[in-house]
């Protein structure tokens, strides 16, 4: 027995054993693959064959780790690193001085502060916040691991507490979240998710993609058995708390089949907006019970995306054939103006329908924008807000290379920022270090002549980025991805000048499929923090300079 402890060669495989882990850390999977191919020569099977008490430690680690995961609640532990960390730069570009765009957005009077209300930020569908993010000053980076937990869509509460929506693969489920250490503080399980129609989990967007928070720190959703829930987030003595105060049943207005995606309310106070899937748009009366109707206008074609409002009582929503604005009056829900746009031919890869992937974006002077789907290269249309009619389109990024699934970003009063997902299909689209095409591209419009132009285009690769701006320092957030030779998947939270594209810096949130933030947003915090949901939880970023 003790010569065989002593044994040599028993102790040269262990270094090996430990050698490609750590090549595998420093260099990322090409290790691995050699490692794999090199197990194809008999002499070096058989010099590796494992000892039983070898297997029985390997079950032994494999189960731990197993319990770990089962036993150890969210948010305890950081989300776990992939390899490659030597071959990609964990900070580029340097810290910035805040360069402030001038605008003024107005707040609904029925929702939480602008910046903290919604997955797009207020009933403009900005994507703008009034308030600061990083300048990049020594940025530190935390996580929090949720297992395979997605939390798309983030608010905060007065309190400064994170409201979150998130999803696995079994349903929905919301969380009051630190701030700090983003753990769960308080926990509410929503009903299981329904028929996706063949789509993958997160592709379905019925009943876990989008709510609002309202003025009363209330958290408003839609669930998968077509309700409308409205939910407090704190308790009688202000400690996190999730509870039902009221429940809309719109069983009779939504059939089955269908299903509920988006929510917002109505800036004159009239009640709550809702769509489904299948293009149903309503009207929620404010103090609504189950019993009372819910007038109900059917356009007939599919919604993928967020709704906005305007002051004038005006709802905008995007279906996969037109963009229109509705109006409820009297009771009934009334078309205000339609306007039909190009959807090409065909669902893009980077795309969930065929048709515009943008919520609305209203404009101070104004305009309210989107993008079509045309093709060779998809558009950015600015129309009036008083009876639609098309001011100007531009078109945007590459032929054949042209898609976007998220909202355009007001960074002026009469400009935009749009981003390219043209070829992410699926999280397995950015393993083994490959990215998409990507870009970003300002277009700006001049009202008075009805023209715009695009002002910059950079090649900055975002696969599924909800982008957002910093009004107080003039930047561009985004959660991007470079394509690696070396086959890492590192991930990043860049910022860029919203006046001229250029990279301002990008620091590494980190490595590996787990930190890939598949269509979730990117989040500025009331301290300046950005937050960023991943396929395995949350990612933090604040500057400590």
């Amino acid at each position: 027995m003790a010569a065989d402890r002593g044994n040599p060669a028993r102790f040269v495989r262990s270094l090996t054993l430990l050698g490609v882990l750590l090549l595998w850390w420093a260099f990322g999977p090409w290790v691995l693959l050699l490692a794999m191919a090199c197990l194809g020569l008999p002499r070096v099977r058989q010099w590796l064959r494992p000892t039983r008490r070898v297997l029985l430690a390997w079950v032994g680690a494999i189960a731990a780790v197993v319990l770990v995961v089962v036993l150890v609640p969210d948010g305890r532990l950081p989300i776990p690193p992939g390899a490659g960390a030597l071959v990609t730069p964990s900070y580029a570009g340097s810290p910035v001085s805040a360069q402030p765009i001038e605008i003024t957005l107005p707040q609904h009077p029925s929702l939480a502060a602008n910046g903290r209300s919604a997955m797009h930020n207020d009933g403009w569908s900005s994507d703008a916040y009034a308030g600061a993010g990083p300048l990049g000053l020594d940025p530190e980076v935390d996580t929090a691991w949720f297992g395979v937990k997605e939390c798309a869509t983030l608010a905060f509460d007065s309190a400064g507490r994170l409201i979150a929506l998130c999803g696995n693969l079994r349903g929905a489920i919301m969380h009051v979240l630190d701030p700090a250490s983003m753990a769960p503080q308080a926990t509410l399980v929503l009903p299981e998710r329904g028929d996706g129609r063949g789509r993958k989990p997160w592709e379905n967007l019925c009943g876990g993609a989008y709510f609002y928070l309202d003025a009363e720190d209330r958290a408003v959703l839609a669930t998968t058995d077509r309700r409308i829930l409205t939910v407090s987030t704190s308790d009688a003595r202000g400690e996190p708390a999730l509870h039902v105060e009221t429940a809309v049943d719109l069983t009779d207005e939504i059939p089955a089949e269908d299903c509920l995606i988006a929510l917002m309310p109505d800036w004159r106070d009239q009640g709550t907006w809702w769509v489904t899937r299948d293009g149903r748009v309503g009207l929620a009366p404010s103090g609504s019970t189950p019993d009372e109707p819910s007038p109900v206008l059917e356009l007939g074609e599919e919604i993928v995306n967020s709704v906005s409002v305007g002051a004038d009582g005006g709802l905008y929503a995007v279906t996969t054939h037109r963009f229109v604005k509705l109006r409820a009056v009297r009771g009934r829900i009334r078309t205000v103006w339609e306007q039909p746009y190009d959807r090409g031919s065909q669902v893009k890869p980077g795309q969930l329908s065929q048709g515009s992937g943008t919520t609305p974006t209203l404009m101070p002077g104004g305009l309210v924008a989107i993008t079509d789907n045309a093709e060779p290269r998809m558009h950015v249309q600015f129309h009036r807000q008083s009876d639609g009619a098309l001011v100007c389109r531009e078109p945007v990024f590459g032929d054949d290379e042209s898609a976007t699934e998220n909202s355009l970003v007001l960074v002026d009063r009469n400009a935009v920022v749009v981003e390219n997902n043209h070829g992410y299909s699926s999280p397995l689209r950015t393993i083994l270090g490959r990215a998409t095409p990507g870009g970003f591209a300002r277009v700006e419009v001049d009202p008075d002549t009805g023209t715009c132009s695009t002002a910059w285009t950079n090649e900055i690769a975002a696969p599924t980025s909800v982008a957002k701006a910093s009004l107080a320092n003039g930047l561009v957030y985004a959660y991007t991805k470079k394509s690696s030779p070396w086959g890492v998947n590192a991930w990043y939270l860049t910022a860029m000048d919203a006046r001229t594209g250029r990279l301002a810096f990008e620091v590494r949130t980190g490595i590996g499929i787990l930190f890939n933030n598949n269509y979730a947003a990117v989040t500025l915090g009331p301290d300046s923090s950005v937050y960023v949901a991943t396929l395995a939880g949350m990612v933090r970023v604040r500057d400590t300079g």
